[in-house]
């Protein structure tokens, strides 16, 4: 069976939908959150949850994002009212629902870096003297990133522990407040009652997915692709132990298009059906971009570690070398959503 492409541009996908496709799109969402909601208060909510605990929890993020970017992308067929009031609150709950898993998800990547580091000789990029002199040298660093890694290891721990304990505190208080059961009753209400305009239920879906395609390779088009293509870019180390602890500066249009992409997803979801079979290419993509993520924030925690007072040298050294690590996986991210996103405009042409 030839797999069906979902392409809200393509003259030859079939009938147009509709915003009865987005009304029953958003109702099979909002009862998915209703699932995930009942199950994750079955399951427990300790920090170290069961496995259908923590399914529960990505179930209702899952669920949530796909309400919230549908009413984004969708929203001239939406009443106004209703659907500006909602958005924001299904930002804050997606927001504070991920952070635990994050801050976890964070710990372990850089943990693994750090294991993986000590056990390797780091070698500067340039050192004076001879093969010797360098040999050498290179014994020495590597018995201080060994010396210092399971210091910046204990050192990370902590603080990304603590950080996650405290986000764990906060999902609980946000999903005790009145805040989120004001906005489950309306997820409750929209699975049965979606508040169309009076013209959306003939409304052709195509030219608003079009646009949410349209923003998104705008977008791209203003990513640096082609320094994204070379193996370094040595622009993206100068602010990395910078003072000023402000993300990254280079990393901000890489998020956005994640987010745009995103959408992108969720739009094509709506259009088709969410069991309709994906393109390889966008999800490559996706996931380019969210190690992209992960690995730009990775990198700015062992930078936070770094500006810890009164650390010993060796700790200082080890975060420094993980910081160049994740620097670099997030330039071999970006190499990877170059070489998925050129596929792409090589398969559209």
């Amino acid at each position: 069976m030839a797999q069906r492409h979902l392409d809200p541009t393509d003259p030859t996908a079939g009938p147009a939908p509709t915003g009865d496709a987005l009304a029953g799109y958003l109702r099979a969402q909002a009862t998915e959150f209703l699932r995930a909601l009942r199950l994750h208060r079955e399951t427990g909510s300790g920090p170290n949850g069961t496995e259908e605990s923590v399914d529960a929890a990505r179930a209702l993020r899952r669920s949530v994002r796909r309400i919230s970017g549908s009413l984004h992308t969708f929203r001239p067929l939406l009443e106004t009212d209703w659907s500006e009031n909602l958005r924001p609150e299904l930002a804050w709950l997606s927001g504070t629902l991920s952070m635990e898993h994050a801050y976890a998800a964070r710990l372990d990547r850089l943990l693994l870096a750090l294991h993986r580091l000590s056990g390797a000789a780091v070698l500067p990029a340039q050192s004076a003297g001879g093969p010797a002199a360098r040999s050498d040298l290179a014994t020495a660093e590597r018995g201080n990133l060994t010396v210092g890694a399971a210091k910046a290891g204990a050192l990370l721990e902590r603080q990304l522990t603590l950080a996650r304990t405290r986000a764990h505190s906060t999902a609980l208080q946000a999903l005790g407040s009145s805040r989120f059961h004001a906005v489950a009753d309306k997820v409750a209400v929209l699975a049965s009652e979606v508040p169309l305009t009076t013209t959306a239920a003939r409304a052709d879906l195509g030219p608003l997915a079009a646009a949410a395609h349209e923003r998104l390779t705008d977008a791209v088009t203003g990513l640096p692709l082609v320094t994204a293509g070379h193996p370094y870019n040595s622009e993206a180390l100068i602010h990395g132990l910078s003072p000023d602890p402000a993300p990254h500066p280079q990393d901000a249009p890489w998020h956005q298009v994640r987010l745009l992409l995103r959408l992108h997803r969720y739009s094509r979801e709506v259009l088709l059906g969410e069991n309709a079979l994906v393109d390889i290419r966008l999800l490559d993509a996706g996931q380019a971009l969210n190690r992209h993520r992960d690995a730009s924030e990775a990198a700015a925690a062992a930078a936070s570690a770094a500006r810890t007072p009164r650390i010993a040298p060796a700790t200082a050294y080890a975060l420094g070398v993980l910081h160049a690590d994740q620097r670099h996986e997030v330039e071999g991210a970006r190499f990877a959503f170059q070489q998925a996103w050129q596929r792409q405009e090589v398969r559209a042409s």
